[in-house]
């Protein structure tokens, strides 16, 4: 029998003592008061690698893919807890925007059961429904700090767009194109009742819709169409693309015009439709076109602009990375080596050892006290 210094007390390193120890999970990073395991890479691999699948890779060419996206796995699961802790520290509030997104997604699934719903995430996810919506927490505190400590200190002078513009004016020829959003309220399996009820919310929608509610919004809270968590936003469509009554109902409208309710076959219900934006033909206006501009000019620079708050972010954060594990996107001069007292290994004596080893006593009136000054035992303090 050993005494084991680090448990303090007796134990027996027997056989089978050591056949019930087991690894319940390996933490292969520690970021704050945060951890990423093994497991959670391995999963982000298996995910890659069914991406790459379903865009048609295979044999060496997928080999070569999820190689490459494994190398950045670590730098990515620190990316967003790096994010995601200092959403929290800027006491962002998302979790309206969390109830909101939850409650488009249930609408649009017909299942008005909680607990049916919650099930229906479970299926469609792979996960359970509360870390669902733990996710979906943590990418919208991702999108928001970005979005205040990195995406609104880029600006870009009027001059520079425009020169960009001028630069650039046969990117700007365009044919004539429409901008549509729209709402959906479905017929389908309804009986005269449901369908009298579907008409009805039809024509509150485009009337409320015409008296200049925001339409993005009620397009999200009662859109029955796949783009309503998109606000009902629909890609351009030139002259002939769309459907002649569609096409007849808002071709020649100005932006901001909203329809009637347009009752259609497939998907059967009523359609309402709003006017986004109507492009003429020709060379666009510097006007018509600068959000476009500046969208150009903001994407080179928001990814090195992330890229260095991140790193800003690093260079602030305790961090530790297990020996064989890679951060791509590590701080210069960073020290993260690794350090895990549980990997200490134990010492072990005999108990005749300790028995016999000197003990020192320690005089806990001699150990100094900040703020006071230590004198030598048996002079005083006191004035005569």
């Amino acid at each position: 029998m050993r005494y084991c210094l680090l448990c303090f007390g007796f134990v027996s390193f027997s056989t089978a003592f050591a056949a019930n120890v087991a690894v319940v999970e390996e933490i292969v990073c520690k970021v704050n008061g945060d951890i990423i395991t093994r497991t959670e890479l391995e999963k982000d691999r298996l995910d890659a690698e069914a991406e790459f699948r379903q865009q048609g890779l295979a044999g060496q060419a997928l080999r070569d893919a999820v190689n490459a996206s494994t190398r950045e796995l670590l730098r990515k699961r620190i990316d967003q807890l790096l994010l995601v802790q200092k959403g929290k520290e800027l006491d962002l509030k998302v979790d309206a925007d969390v109830t909101k997104r939850l409650a488009n997604m249930q609408r649009q699934s017909g299942i008005s059961d909680p607990e049916k719903f919650q099930e229906y995430v479970r299926d469609h996810s792979g996960m359970p429904f509360e870390d669902y919506k733990n996710e979906i927490k943590d990418q919208l505190l991702i999108e928001r700090t970005i979005r205040q400590e990195v995406t609104s200190s880029i600006k870009f002078k009027r001059e520079d767009l425009e020169q960009y513009y001028n630069d650039h004016k046969d990117e700007f020829q365009r044919k004539e194109r429409i901008f549509l959003s729209d709402i959906y309220v479905s017929t389908e399996g309804k009986d005269a009742a449901g369908q009298l009820a579907a008409e009805k919310k039809a024509k509150d929608l485009s009337a409320r819709g015409k008296k200049g509610e925001k339409f993005s919004e009620m397009a999200q809270t009662n859109s029955d169409a796949q783009d309503a968590a998109n606000g009902g936003e629909l890609p351009p469509y030139e002259k002939g693309q769309l459907r002649a009554d569609i096409e007849n109902a808002v071709w020649d409208k100005q932006r901001g015009f909203v329809t009637d309710p347009i009752k259609l076959p497939s998907p059967p219900g009523y359609y309402v439709f709003k006017v986004e934006d109507h492009q003429q033909a020709g060379l666009a206006a510097f006007e018509e076109v600068q959000n476009e501009v500046e969208n150009r000019l903001f994407q080179p620079k928001m990814d090195p602009a992330v890229r260095a708050y991140l790193t800003k972010l690093r260079t602030e954060a305790f961090l530790n990375i297990k020996p064989g594990y890679v951060d791509s996107g590590a701080a210069p001069g960073k020290n993260t080596a690794w350090e895990d007292p549980a990997e200490l290994k134990p010492e072990t004596v005999t108990k005749e050892e300790v028995a016999a080893k000197p003990r020192k006593r320690k005089l806990l009136w001699v150990v100094p006290i900040p703020g006071t000054n230590t004198q030598a035992p048996g002079t005083s303090s006191s004035k005569n």
